[in-house]
């Protein structure tokens, strides 16, 4: 939680301003997750600090909160071709993503709890920055990175609006988009490392290496190809069921 609250600072979500009976305030609360690696072990603990969105007014607060995801047909080709030319594959994942968006509507909401300004208790927070749970985030974190790649020579798929396609004389790149998770293949690595290394300089981007666990499919490469497969989500399945314990059993019929 502390180490949410000060990126949140670092970030200058939002600023202090007094209370006005006037104003829509929305809420806010934490939520904890536990991140897991594709083996099912532990990663690490997070803390996301979650905006009420549901106490939102459409047309106060919030106008446009449509955001595209990558269509699964678009997943399978991509890494069809890249496949086929035994291209690299490479994931990505954006920290904190929603809190890239740029607010173009003024939104206040009460501070975290456990983190009131002492001096200020009663002020509230104008954010400045999107927020998880706005009803809008979604929609302005995409825009934010449909912006940026557009800057850095890609250009949007027709097809579906999560595809961005980078050409040049000497490669082609594909970009996959699935809120804050990218999966990025081409036939440049050096072209790929360099798209890489200018989204550092935009955003705080953790590269996951070669594609793992996407969209909760694990792919596994070797020599003959890619394989997906969805152990990890049927034992996970099995074991909120709690049917992880049962013994497998056919019933022939009498």
């Amino acid at each position: 939680m502390n180490s949410e609250f000060d990126a949140l600072l670092r970030n200058q979500t939002w600023e202090l301003v007094p209370p006005s009976h006037h104003l829509n305030v929305i809420g806010c609360r934490w939520i904890f997750k536990i991140k897991r690696k594709a083996d099912g072990s532990i990663k690490r603990y997070k803390a996301r600090l979650v905006a009420k969105g549901y106490h939102q007014q459409l047309g106060v607060d919030f106008h446009e909160n449509y955001s595209p995801v990558v269509k699964p047909a678009t997943i399978w080709l991509v890494l069809s071709i890249a496949v086929r030319n035994n291209w690299t594959i490479r994931q990505l994942d954006v920290q904190n993503a929603f809190l890239h968006g740029n607010l173009t509507e003024v939104v206040y909401m009460d501070q975290p709890p456990g983190f009131k300004h002492p001096q200020f208790p009663d002020h509230l927070c104008k954010l400045k920055r999107s927020l998880y749970g706005l009803k809008q985030a979604p929609h302005q974190w995409f825009s934010r990175l449909a912006v940026v790649l557009i800057q850095f020579g890609f250009v949007g798929s027709k097809a579906d609006l999560s595809l961005f396609v980078h050409t040049d004389t000497s490669s082609i790149i594909y970009i996959l988009i699935y809120v804050d998770d990218i999966i990025i293949t081409g036939s440049n690595v050096a072209v790929i490392t360099n798209i890489i290394q200018q989204l550092h300089k935009e955003f705080a981007i953790t590269d996951l290496g070669p594609l793992s666990f996407f969209l909760g499919i694990e792919a596994i490469r070797d020599a003959t190809g890619l394989y997906l497969t969805q152990r990890r989500y049927i034992a996970d399945l099995l074991t909120k069921s709690k049917m992880d314990g049962v013994n497998p059993r056919i019933n022939i019929g009498s």
